[in-house]
């Protein structure tokens, strides 16, 4: 199961929704979500975690290109969500994304797999269908709050409830809560 929440920066602090991905396809659909929360343009973090196996957050500031780190590439490149965006941050085969995500269920495990004949699949550090291995791990751009007072040193120290984590650094743990 899968938690996803817009934190977006304005003149007045920050302002958090949840949001279903139900309709996103793409690295591109997520952007253009983060994009239509922002209020003047400014910060907006979209915050995507799945159960206690890894964490996303993609940052968006105006048109520039989104910014993403994930907490750990192998957990993540098991999941639909997950692995449009260690596609991106590895340069992942991206031939037709509708495709994996259709192969794939909330959970991560292919149609008619279940989670423990997926975790065997990967045992050895990631192995996708598609024959890439994906080492376990953060990946991304580990900097990606530095500016908003949480180092890199923090940001990988995170394990379980990361999300609530950075965004109380932020002095936004109670607008997440409320989504929550």
């Amino acid at each position: 199961m899968y938690f996803a929440a817009l934190l977006a920066r304005t003149h007045d602090g920050w302002q958090a929704s949840d949001t279903e991905l139900d309709d996103v396809e793409t690295l591109s659909d997520l952007t253009d979500l983060a994009r239509d929360a922002s209020v003047d343009e400014d910060t907006v973090l979209l915050f995507i975690e799945q159960e206690d196996a890894w964490f996303g957050i993609v940052r968006v500031e105006g048109e520039e290109d989104p910014r993403i780190f994930v907490s750990d590439a192998a957990a993540a490149a098991r999941s639909s969500y997950g692995e449009m965006l260690t596609n991106e941050l590895l340069g992942g085969d991206d031939d037709d994304p509708a495709d994996d995500l259709d192969a794939l269920d909330l959970d991560g495990t292919e149609d008619g797999e279940t989670q423990a004949d997926d975790d065997e699949d990967t045992a050895d550090g990631g192995a996708l269908d598609s024959g890439d291995t994906v080492s376990a791990g953060p990946v991304g751009d580990r900097e990606i709050l530095m500016d908003l007072g949480l180092s890199e040193k923090e940001l990988l120290a995170l394990d379980t409830d990361a999300l609530l984590e950075i965004a109380e650094a932020l002095g936004a743990g109670e607008v997440l809560e409320t989504v929550r």
